[in-house]
């Protein structure tokens, strides 16, 4: 039904160049079915604070932060030209096949599924690879405002981003939430690149491969 799962990180919320990454996005919408899913970005940051504050219920929190999914995906869909906010997986494929880019907002599937623990242990990262997987699409892109997974070099001191790891030692970055691990299914392709150069989504899609790490 999809090429691709494009999970849109929260950290590019914050970014300058949002406005030209998502014009970009909305012409590979022409050539690839795309689906977008939202981090929760400020919105996710804002329901944080609040749990520190009120020391929420797991389950008040939890509903809290997908709902704060659903107003990224509201910013997106307005920021990406020809864009489109869905709520369910049959609008988005109906948005596919008219040419335009489908944002799911997910509360409504979600509150459906009920997938996963409720934690801050899952963020939006589990979700988009519970989501790979409930509609068996093989490749998720996780897109951050990061190269990739980084690893410093002892000899020279600098960062350099790997091409590829081990799902397993996933669990011992920062990149993605703890929960991640888990919520990945073997059969799911994933990538980890740089949202803030829209380039390297491009080539991913047209070369099977990019800057950015690969999951293994």
């Amino acid at each position: 039904m999809f090429d691709a799962l494009v999970k849109v990180g929260g950290s590019l919320c914050t970014q300058a160049a949002l406005r030209s990454s998502a014009t970009a996005w909305a012409a590979l919408a022409t050539e690839y079915r795309l689906l977008v899913l939202p981090g929760g970005g400020p919105f996710a940051d804002q329901v944080r604070a609040v749990d520190t504050h009120f020391r929420l219920s797991d389950s008040a929190a939890h509903w809290m932060a997908i709902l704060a999914m659903d107003q990224y995906g509201y910013l997106l869909a307005d920021v990406i030209p020809g864009a489109i906010l869905v709520r369910d997986l049959s609008a988005a494929a109906d948005a596919c096949a008219a040419g335009r880019l489908p944002v799911l907002a997910p509360s409504a599937l979600l509150v459906r599924a009920d997938p996963l623990p409720h934690s801050w242990q899952v963020t939006s990262d589990s979700l988009a690879a519970w989501l790979a997987e409930y509609t068996d699409i093989r490749l998720l892109v996780l897109l951050k405002a990061v190269a990739g997974v980084c690893r410093d070099d002892p000899q020279t001191g600098l960062a350099t981003v790997l091409q590829e790891i081990p799902r397993h030692a996933l669990a011992h970055c920062r990149v993605v939430d703890p929960y991640f691990v888990q919520a990945l299914s073997p059969h799911t392709d994933c990538w980890i690149i740089d949202g803030r150069h829209p380039k390297r989504l491009a080539e991913l899609l047209r070369c099977g491969t990019t800057l950015g790490t690969r999951v293994v």
